[in-house]
């Protein structure tokens, strides 16, 4: 099923992430993340590819979840990618079933000799108006930054950045992660206001680990309110304490964001379940999943 027709539910949609493992061990561990997830019923999961992994890595873990019955999209990056190796790669994702896509430009290679190629792409949206003019059978996903993108933080031109990609064939977005809930309702509202009516799907990243969140916000220029701030640098290293503040926080920002109209909420699990499974029982036993 394409998961643009999931979000004509009256009921919120709720999808999981999950990422190709490096290592046997961190195989082992989706696995059991997967399992462990699989009870709480998602609509979706989306299939996101790493750094040296290949572009057919993700389609191979996707293929795993269709096999649990489970709806799946994969990954794709455009930046080091040429028009004819991606009309390979989606005629490879449609022969196999996939429905769905999540197109995003990609990460710029540190590589200083990196050159992309001469047929590429070199915005997300040029991939997506690619894979339109194809006509392949694909519903197609697509990043939003309610702060701004990393390497654009203006907002206004970073929302026209948008309603290019959507104009160009985007049929629902999802959002890098945030922890300041008013980022994304004033997001939602530039984006009706600029004519954008796909829905926007809010990414929320539960906090397994203290540390951690705090190298990712940094890295991303994401904010982080000063509660939760004063919060994460009282739980220090300690694992229990960071995953106690993880529930605790991730429940009140998701049921926050559900009562405010969000049409979902897509969870970036980093493999992990446990803190992602407390937070969708909590929202379930509040009736608002």
């Amino acid at each position: 099923m394409r998961i643009k027709q999931l979000f004509q539910s009256s009921r919120p949609i709720v999808s999981f992430e999950f990422f190709p493992p490096r290592t046997p061990e961190g195989e082992a561990s989706l696995l059991r993340a997967i399992d462990a997830l699989r009870a709480l019923g998602p609509a979706f999961v989306s299939v996101t590819r790493t750094g040296g992994k290949p572009r057919t890595a993700p389609l191979e873990i996707a293929e795993r979840v269709r096999g649990l019955g489970i709806e799946a999209a994969v990954h794709v990056t455009a930046i080091e990618a040429s028009r004819e190796e991606m009309a390979r790669h989606c005629e490879l994702v449609v022969s196999k079933g996939i429905e769905n896509l999540v197109v995003i430009r990609g990460d710029r290679p540190t590589d200083p000799g990196f050159a992309p190629p001469a047929d590429g792409f070199r915005h997300g949206s040029d991939l997506v108006a690619f894979i339109r003019e194809r006509g392949y059978p694909l519903c197609i996903a697509g990043g939003g930054h309610p702060e701004g993108h990393p390497e654009c933080r203006d907002l206004d031109e970073s929302m026209a950045h948008l309603k290019i990609k959507v104009d160009a064939g985007l049929d629902v977005v999802i959002t890098q992660l945030f922890y300041d809930n008013d980022m994304y309702f004033r997001f939602v509202e530039r984006a009706r206001r600029a004519g954008i009516t796909v829905p926007l799907v809010p990414g929320v990243m539960p906090i397994t680990n203290a540390r951690q969140i705090q190298r990712i916000t940094q890295l991303s220029g994401n904010t982080v309110p000063a509660p939760l701030a004063a919060a994460l640098e009282r739980a220090g290293d300690d694992p229990a304490a960071g995953l106690a503040l993880g529930v605790e926080f991730g429940t009140r920002q998701c049921a926050e964001l559900l009562r405010g109209g969000a049409p979902g909420i897509h969870f970036y699990t980093l493999n992990q379940s446990p803190a992602t499974r407390a937070i969708f029982e909590n929202l379930r036993e509040d009736g608002l999943v």
